[in-house]
Protein backbone atom coordinates (compact mmCIF):
# COMPACT_ATOMS: atom_id res chain seq x y z
CA UNK A 1 0.00 0.00 0.00
CA UNK A 2 1.07 3.25 -0.89
CA UNK A 3 -0.64 6.37 0.61
CA UNK A 4 -1.54 8.92 -2.11
CA UNK A 5 -2.91 12.82 -1.78
CA UNK A 6 -6.48 12.60 -1.24
CA UNK A 7 -6.16 8.99 0.68
CA UNK A 8 -7.34 9.19 4.19
CA UNK A 9 -3.93 7.94 6.26
CA UNK A 10 -4.78 4.06 7.98
CA UNK A 11 -5.79 4.03 11.43
CA UNK A 12 -2.59 3.00 13.93
CA UNK A 13 -1.41 3.19 17.61
CA UNK A 14 2.16 3.48 18.31
CA UNK A 15 3.97 4.30 21.83
CA UNK A 16 5.24 7.73 22.18
CA UNK A 17 8.85 8.87 24.03
CA UNK A 18 6.84 9.01 27.21
CA UNK A 19 5.60 5.00 26.65
CA UNK A 20 2.23 6.52 26.19
CA UNK A 21 0.36 5.13 23.42
CA UNK A 22 -0.78 7.28 20.95
CA UNK A 23 -4.05 6.80 18.25
CA UNK A 24 -3.82 9.13 15.00
CA UNK A 25 -7.37 8.49 15.28
CA UNK A 26 -7.93 10.84 18.54
CA UNK A 27 -6.69 13.71 16.17
CA UNK A 28 -9.28 13.71 13.56
CA UNK A 29 -11.51 16.45 13.45
CA UNK A 30 -9.11 18.34 15.77
CA UNK A 31 -6.16 18.93 14.40
CA UNK A 32 -4.25 19.27 11.09
CA UNK A 33 -0.99 16.87 11.17
CA UNK A 34 2.04 16.89 9.92
CA UNK A 35 3.60 13.48 10.16
CA UNK A 36 7.33 13.01 9.15
CA UNK A 37 8.81 9.12 8.77
CA UNK A 38 12.72 9.62 9.50
CA UNK A 39 15.73 7.42 9.71
CA UNK A 40 17.23 7.69 13.13
CA UNK A 41 17.80 9.52 16.57
CA UNK A 42 20.84 11.97 16.59
CA UNK A 43 22.19 11.17 12.70
CA UNK A 44 23.32 14.44 11.24
CA UNK A 45 20.33 14.88 8.43
CA UNK A 46 17.56 13.70 11.01
CA UNK A 47 18.69 15.97 13.63
CA UNK A 48 18.88 18.84 11.77
CA UNK A 49 14.97 18.22 10.47
CA UNK A 50 14.03 17.81 13.64
CA UNK A 51 15.48 20.90 14.90
CA UNK A 52 14.15 22.67 12.05
CA UNK A 53 10.56 21.48 12.75
CA UNK A 54 11.54 22.51 16.17
CA UNK A 55 12.16 25.88 14.68
CA UNK A 56 8.84 25.96 13.21
CA UNK A 57 6.70 24.77 15.96
CA UNK A 58 4.71 27.74 16.78
CA UNK A 59 4.07 28.26 13.25
CA UNK A 60 2.73 24.99 12.56
CA UNK A 61 0.89 25.33 15.97
CA UNK A 62 -0.39 28.54 15.43
CA UNK A 63 -2.29 27.03 12.05
CA UNK A 64 -3.95 24.38 13.84
CA UNK A 65 -1.51 21.60 13.61
CA UNK A 66 0.25 18.74 15.61
CA UNK A 67 3.77 17.97 14.20
CA UNK A 68 4.48 14.19 14.94
CA UNK A 69 8.01 12.58 14.19
CA UNK A 70 8.15 8.53 13.42
CA UNK A 71 11.41 6.71 13.12
CA UNK A 72 12.47 3.32 14.16
CA UNK A 73 13.58 3.67 17.41
CA UNK A 74 12.83 2.95 20.70
CA UNK A 75 10.58 5.29 23.62
CA UNK A 76 14.14 5.68 25.45
CA UNK A 77 16.15 6.88 21.87
CA UNK A 78 13.53 8.87 21.44
CA UNK A 79 13.03 10.43 25.36
CA UNK A 80 16.42 11.19 24.67
CA UNK A 81 16.61 13.30 21.62
CA UNK A 82 13.71 14.76 21.72
CA UNK A 83 15.42 16.21 25.42
CA UNK A 84 18.80 17.23 24.11
CA UNK A 85 17.51 19.26 20.84
CA UNK A 86 14.44 20.33 23.18
CA UNK A 87 11.88 18.77 20.30
CA UNK A 88 8.41 20.34 21.81
CA UNK A 89 6.19 17.34 19.44
CA UNK A 90 5.70 14.09 19.76
CA UNK A 91 7.92 11.17 18.62
CA UNK A 92 6.48 8.07 17.70
CA UNK A 93 8.50 4.65 17.69
CA UNK A 94 7.54 2.34 14.86
CA UNK A 95 10.46 -0.63 16.05
CA UNK A 96 9.45 -2.99 13.48
CA UNK A 97 8.47 -0.46 10.79
CA UNK A 98 5.01 -1.69 10.02
CA UNK A 99 3.26 1.64 9.96
CA UNK A 100 6.28 2.65 7.86
CA UNK A 101 5.12 0.01 5.51
CA UNK A 102 1.38 0.49 6.28
CA UNK A 103 1.95 4.33 4.69
CA UNK A 104 4.40 3.11 1.68
CA UNK A 105 7.57 4.54 2.98
CA UNK A 106 9.79 3.81 0.65
CA UNK A 107 13.59 3.11 1.45
CA UNK A 108 15.99 5.57 0.28
CA UNK A 109 20.65 5.58 -0.41
CA UNK A 110 20.04 2.20 -2.39
CA UNK A 111 17.69 0.41 -0.42
CA UNK A 112 19.54 0.42 2.92
CA UNK A 113 17.91 3.32 5.05
CA UNK A 114 14.46 3.73 5.67
CA UNK A 115 12.77 7.07 3.79
CA UNK A 116 12.43 10.48 4.86
CA UNK A 117 8.75 11.74 3.89
CA UNK A 118 6.53 14.27 5.26
CA UNK A 119 2.70 13.91 5.38
CA UNK A 120 0.20 17.02 5.84
CA UNK A 121 -3.21 16.12 6.94
CA UNK A 122 -6.37 18.13 7.01
CA UNK A 123 -8.82 17.85 10.03
CA UNK A 124 -10.30 14.49 8.65
CA UNK A 125 -6.89 12.87 8.53
CA UNK A 126 -7.05 12.96 4.34
CA UNK A 127 -3.94 13.50 3.25
CA UNK A 128 -2.89 17.34 1.39
CA UNK A 129 0.98 17.03 0.76
CA UNK A 130 3.34 14.82 0.47
CA UNK A 131 7.25 15.17 0.39
CA UNK A 132 9.78 12.68 -0.37
CA UNK A 133 13.30 13.74 -0.26
CA UNK A 134 16.59 12.60 1.70
CA UNK A 135 18.73 15.53 1.19
CA UNK A 136 16.37 18.41 1.06
CA UNK A 137 15.67 18.76 4.57
CA UNK A 138 14.42 21.93 4.93
CA UNK A 139 11.95 21.80 2.23
CA UNK A 140 10.12 19.54 4.70
CA UNK A 141 9.48 22.39 7.00
CA UNK A 142 8.70 24.83 4.09
CA UNK A 143 6.65 22.99 2.30
CA UNK A 144 4.25 21.42 5.04
CA UNK A 145 3.95 24.92 6.32
CA UNK A 146 2.69 26.02 3.03
CA UNK A 147 0.30 23.58 3.06
CA UNK A 148 -0.79 24.07 6.41
CA UNK A 149 -1.27 27.99 6.02
CA UNK A 150 -3.72 26.88 2.80
CA UNK A 151 -5.71 24.73 4.63
CA UNK A 152 -8.75 25.84 6.69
Amino acid sequence: MKIKIGDRIPSFSLKDQNNKLIDIDSFQGKEKLVIFFYPKDESPGCTAQACAFRDAYQDFTDHGATVIGISSDSEESHKKFKDHHQLPFILLSDPDGKIRKLFGVPKSMLGILPGRVTYVTDKDLVVQHIFNSQLKIEKHIEESLEVIRKIN
